[in-house]
């Protein structure tokens, strides 16, 4: 393995760190702010894409980089542009329309920093963003490469994945749903992106099927896991661990893991994921252990 990022025995709470310092040094470059009357919906993205966060979601496409020797520019860009989306996705997830949230983040919502037409601009404005980063040739020299991440992106985030998951979720309110649509709707709303994260680098360095197949294995388990603790974590979190409102699903009346398993059981199935998605990072030998300890992290969190 090329110690591409991080030197070998790097810890990952060091890995972590030093990639969301990496993310927002891109995304800061990536969104100036311009002179004309249109800067406060560059000022709103910024405040969105810029909020603090653990910035996760980068970490694996730059994890996963790095087991195929890309190039550390390359995979920032690729690392951006699924925290560009992942921005848009919060700041309309919080809309009145939406969640209706307050806070995230630690800090006032999008929308309330601002006002919602803007917030929905500046949703928008990240997410158009995303796909001309991932476009342009500083994020890989072979256009074929950059059309297969921009289509896995757009896969990921919209009616197939991400989308149509938080369409199952507002339908949710209204439906009693069973453990197999919930499993279904979190594979959406929230796995899509993070299998575009964990298989952003093998696109990069035009990994082998087999590499590929171990990735996305690795990242259908992992989604799945931070769901089941993102569940957990709104029923015995509190909003100053994790930097918004909690209770709001059983508020809503939402099945969710916890609330069709059960605390205990739910914690047990997370762990038995994050063993199966260690499991899949075999094909690596002791070259992923980053990802390892990230799958571990997921469930022990608590933000």
């Amino acid at each position: 393995m090329t110690d591409l990022y991080w030197p070998k025995g790097t810890g990952f709470n060091d890995a972590l760190a030093d990639a969301a310092q990496l993310t927002d040094r891109t995304l800061d470059a990536l969104i100036p702010v311009p002179p004309g009357l249109e800067a406060r919906v560059y000022e709103a993205m910024r405040y969105a894409a810029l909020a603090p966060g653990k910035r996760l979601r980068p970490f694996l496409v730059l994890a996963g980089a790095q087991l195929f020797g890309v190039a550390q520019r390359s995979a920032l860009q690729a690392a951006a542009a699924i925290e560009l989306v992942h921005a848009y996705s919060l700041v309309h997830d919080d809309l009145p329309a939406m969640d209706d949230s307050d806070l995230r983040r630690g800090r006032p919502t999008c929308h309330k920093a601002y006002d919602e037409a803007t917030a929905v601009l500046a949703g928008d404005g990240l997410q158009t963003l995303a796909f001309e980063v991932l476009a342009h040739s500083d994020t890989h020299g072979d256009p074929a490469v950059r059309c297969e991440l921009v289509t896995s992106l757009a896969q990921a985030a919209g009616p197939a994945g991400m989308v149509g998951g938080q369409m199952i979720d507002l339908i949710a309110e209204t439906r009693t749903l069973d453990l197999d649509a919930i499993t279904r709707l979190q594979r959406m709303k929230t796995g899509a992106l993070i299998a575009f994260s964990c298989e952003a680098g093998a696109i990069l360095g035009k990994a082998s099927v087999e590499k590929r197949r171990a990735l996305r294995g690795y990242a259908h388990d992992l989604g799945l896991a931070f769901q089941i603790a993102d569940d957990l974590l709104d029923v015995e979190g509190s909003a100053g661990e994790t930097g918004k409102p909690v209770g709001q699903d059983a508020v809503a009346g939402k099945a969710t893991f916890v609330s069709i398993l059960g605390i205990e059981r739910a914690r047990d199935q997370a762990q038995t994921l994050v063993g199966q998605a260690i499991a899949h990072l075999e094909a690596f030998e002791g070259n992923a252990e980053l990802l390892r300890d990230a799958a571990r992290f997921v469930v022990d969190r608590r933000t």
